[in-house]
């Protein structure tokens, strides 16, 4: 298995739980700099840019979640 498999599979697992909350984060991957290193920490996912209807959409699913 890839060493940064379980990072990855975070990574669809995130955009997946996202898209069905109706938010897109279009910057949304690995950070490249932590991927390529050699660290023995598991490589960072960049959240990246989003606009303001993509955070607010964002907002409101946390705090939906956070009344469960």
């Amino acid at each position: 298995m890839h060493p940064h498999h379980d990072t990855t599979a975070c990574l669809e697992q995130l955009r997946t739980a996202l898209e069905a909350n109706g938010i897109t984060l279009p910057s949304l991957g690995i950070d490249m700099p932590t991927f390529a290193a050699g660290y023995t920490a598991p490589p960072l996912i960049a959240l990246g840019n989003c606009n303001a209807a993509a955070a607010q959409a964002l907002i409101t699913a946390l705090r939906k979640a956070a009344d469960r």
